[in-house]
């Protein structure tokens, strides 16, 4: 288990390089959904995601103790942020991607000097690539989010939270390995364990939910939903600790729930969003929550959207 002084200690580490990133309001979206509802914006941090922030702390501890190779698996976010915090300490890194990552992230590795290795379509598949090239090159592994550094880093997204506003009710957090709510789950219930978390996955990507159910991890096949970042096979060694700890609530969403939602943001914010990042507004809009009157905070986990690919995101709102 990660403490709230790791995540405190994360902070610290990534301050010059990760972004406090705003948290934006949509009156409309609060209307519809009967709460006060807030987009804590992480579409707009330093490569396009959260990811940056647990990246950058393992990547810059790694180097710390005298790390000289890195590489890590990821379906995009991460692979960037890997490569951005290696490039920007002068160390090489190899990102181990699947076959259907969307282009625009390669590209963004890429433009960070990240080279690409891909392989499978399963983070079961990727995961034990990347390990593998890193004993060879007697570098050091990055996990996506099975490590403490990692999900420390995450969890600083919770410590702006509750500094930027003063009553929060409950924060929605998508879950893919469940890095990112195993870190804002310690930040908030260590500090207030009166607010509400809530994760939310794809339904074609359930692996936690039934992890949860079964309370114990379990895997799913390959899966095709349209929040690529998501895709995980089952929950981390690590995370899911922390998720049978203190988690409030988990729920579903549909592919057309999060298209509707994604069009939504798009049309009525303004603002490019990834599908991952559409399952808390998803969540929220089509009343999966139980929750009404409440001040919530969704995290809008990425913007790394392949422009040729929105078309296939976006419904019609005014049906």
């Amino acid at each position: 288990m990660i403490s709230l002084k790791d995540i405190q200690e994360a902070r610290e580490r990534i301050g010059e390089i990760a972004y406090v990133t705003p948290i934006l309001q949509s009156e409309q979206l609060t209307n519809i959904c009967g709460n006060q509802m807030f987009l804590k914006s992480e579409h707009l941090q330093k490569t396009g995601s959260f990811k940056i922030r647990g990246a950058s702390n393992k990547v810059i501890h790694s180097i710390e103790n005298g790390a000289k190779y890195i590489t890590t698996a990821s379906s995009g976010n991460h692979g960037q942020a890997v490569s951005y915090i290696a490039k920007k300490y002068g160390v090489p890194a190899t990102i181990v991607v699947p076959e259907n990552v969307t282009k625009c992230k390669v590209n963004a590795i890429q433009a960070y000097n990240g080279k690409v290795e891909m392989c499978g379509t399963t983070s079961s598949e990727r995961l034990p690539r990347a390990q593998a090239i890193a004993e060879q090159e007697k570098g050091v592994y990055i996990p996506p989010y099975d490590d403490p550094f990692v999900m420390a880093g995450q969890g600083t997204i919770g410590l702006e939270i509750l500094e930027q506003l003063e009553n929060v009710d409950a924060i929605i957090v998508p879950i893919g390995g469940g890095g990112l709510i195993s870190g804002i789950l310690t930040a908030v219930k260590e500090t207030n364990p009166k607010i509400k978390v809530i994760g939310v996955e794809p339904e074609l990507a359930n692996d936690t939910y039934l992890s949860l159910q079964n309370k114990k991890i379990t895997a799913i096949p390959a899966t095709k939903t349209i929040a690529d970042g998501l895709r995980t096979s089952q929950p981390g060694d690590l995370t899911f600790p922390v998720l049978m700890k203190y988690l409030d609530d988990i729920v579903l969403v549909s592919e057309d729930e999060i298209r509707q939602a994604f069009s939504f943001v798009m049309e009525r914010t303004k603002q490019l969003i990834e599908p991952s990042s559409a399952t808390t507004i998803a969540a929220a809009m089509f009343n999966k929550l139980n929750i009404q009157g409440k001040n919530i905070v969704t995290v809008i986990s990425g913007g790394n959207v392949d422009i040729d690919e929105v078309q296939q995101y976006i419904v019609n709102t005014a049906e």
